[in-house]
């Protein structure tokens, strides 16, 4: 498929034009300029948003590993104070998603995105100072704010520096960080753990208030660590800004969505791709959340004291890393989609399904069982967000998209916050029962994404869809262009 308009990424229509301006000769440009070009890159743009991003992760979930702590006796926590205390995050952190987008837009990514760490750091420490669960909720609901901007701004600032099968591999470095920070944060809060009375704290405590302090220093950092966009970036030459640019320009062949106009806008709307994808990542979201969230708890339920507990989550994320990464390499090298995630589905379903019969196994089985769900819902997630961005094109279409799929799709956030109930200890029936339901709902999507990409294929493969060239908007049309072929 290379050389088509099916391998493209959308990119900025006034930075596509600028760089046409200043185009160096293709002709001129060897492999190994663009090989160095990359390097230099992955080393500048991913290492500073992957570091805030681990931070965020760590920030939303550490009050899994504070709970065994003793944070709910200390705040006199009851029913499901716990459960409204997770999904409170959810509420603003959907509906602010898209808004952060428009403004990092019109203001350098350093700034925004440096600002809005120090912001969250600071709730997390707070978190750590509450008296009463009201407060906790507060800086909860504070916390979801600040934090909306990450994912959409990052995987939008990836995506301004890479083609479009460059980016799976990126954008799947950058998610291992929500992985690593499921292992780091049951590592420092065993640390943290002793801890415990030092200043007249609980153990806690601490957990926010240190990992809240180290938030807000990278945070600070982060002004001159960040990058900003290419036309900007202090660390390119003119050489090397013009040679990213006009790479990316050329990668945008015909399918192209520069002006939001209405055609567009129904065009957005009535694709179906967008929606399949959503509710792909509103399945598979939950498996991430219900993991840091709970395994804590669960392991500390199997019989392992809360250290204990706290370290042995650590193995579970390394190896899901692996597993991660690993299909991340695949998946771009052979440019497809579809099998992995089902693959992913598959493997996390039959750690729900051990779980669910975890009365009648041992405790290592049990154990296990964890490691075959986190590892299957990373496997597949990061794939779903992916396959998305390589199917829509057009730069008003992949903003619309990817808006969606994260804002919408976290949704499944605040499912996996509301299924666990105390009240079912140690069980967790409906927990785990639903968690594999939504795993489920994920495969549908996919299979629909799959079934629809390739008959959608097809169709253009026969010419059916090449009187789209004849409309008024056939300069707009996206990756409805003729020419497109969508990633299965």
């Amino acid at each position: 498929m290379s050389g088509e308009p099916a391998d493209k990424l959308e990119f900025d229509p006034v930075q596509v034009e600028n760089a046409s301006d200043k185009e160096p000769d293709r002709g001129v440009i060897s492999l190994e300029t663009e090989k160095k070009l990359l390097r230099k890159c992955d080393l500048r743009v991913l290492p500073a948003i992957t570091a805030i991003f681990f931070l965020s992760f760590i920030d939303r979930s550490n009050i899994g590993n504070a709970k065994i702590q003793g944070m709910t006796g200390d705040l006199h926590m009851q029913g499901p104070d716990y459960n409204i205390a997770l999904f409170i995050f959810f509420i603003p952190y959907i509906i602010f998603e898209l808004p952060s987008n428009l403004v990092i837009k019109r203001i350098l990514p350093s700034t925004w995105l440096s600002a809005i760490t120090v912001l969250w750091g600071i709730c997390t420490c707070c978190m750590g100072l509450v008296t009463n669960n009201a407060g906790l909720v507060a800086c909860r609901l504070l916390l979801g704010i600040f934090e909306a901007g990450i994912v959409p701004g990052c995987i939008y600032l990836i995506s301004m520096y890479y083609k479009r099968y460059e980016v799976q591999w990126r954008m799947s470095l950058f998610f291992c960080a929500s992985i690593l920070a499921g292992a780091f944060s049951g590592l420092l809060a065993f640390a943290i753990s002793n801890m415990d009375g030092v200043g007249g704290y609980g153990a806690w405590r601490w957990i926010f208030i240190i990992e809240g302090l180290l938030t807000v220093i990278v945070g600070v950092i982060g002004k001159w660590w960040i990058v900003d966009w290419p036309e900007t970036a202090k660390f390119l030459n003119e050489e090397e800004r013009a040679i990213l640019l006009s790479r990316i320009a050329e990668d945008v062949g015909d399918a192209k969505m520069d002006h939001l106009s209405k055609s567009a806008t129904r065009r957005i709307l009535k694709d179906p791709k967008i929606y399949f994808g959503t509710l792909a990542y509103f399945g598979v979201v939950n498996t991430g959340y219900a993991g840091s969230f709970f395994i804590p708890t669960i392991l500390n339920q199997m019989g392992f004291k809360a250290a204990d507990a706290q370290i042995r989550t650590i193995p579970i994320y390394v190896v899901a890393t692996i597993a991660c990464l690993t299909t991340a390499y695949i998946t771009d090298r052979l440019r497809h989609r579809y099998i992995f995630t089902m693959i992913g589905i598959i493997v996390g379903s039959v750690g729900y399904i051990l779980l669910l019969c975890q009365q009648y196994i041992a405790v290592g089985v049990r154990y296990f069982a964890l490691f075959l769900i986190v590892s299957g819902g990373y496997m597949t997630q990061p794939v779903v967000l992916a396959w998305l961005s390589n199917t829509v094109s057009g730069h008003y279409k992949r903003a619309a998209s990817s808006a969606a799929q994260i804002g919408f799709g976290n949704l499944g956030g605040i499912v996996a916050s509301n299924v666990f109930f105390d009240r079912e200890a140690p069980l967790y029936t409906t927990g785990l029962g639903v968690s594999l339901g939504m795993l489920w709902i994920c495969a549908a999507a996919c299979t629909a994404l799959y079934t629809y990409a390739t008959l959608e294929n097809k169709k253009r493969d026969r010419g059916e869809r090449d009187s789209r060239l004849q409309e008024p908007d056939a300069d707009n049309l996206g990756d409805d262009h003729p020419h497109w072929r969508l990633a299965t």
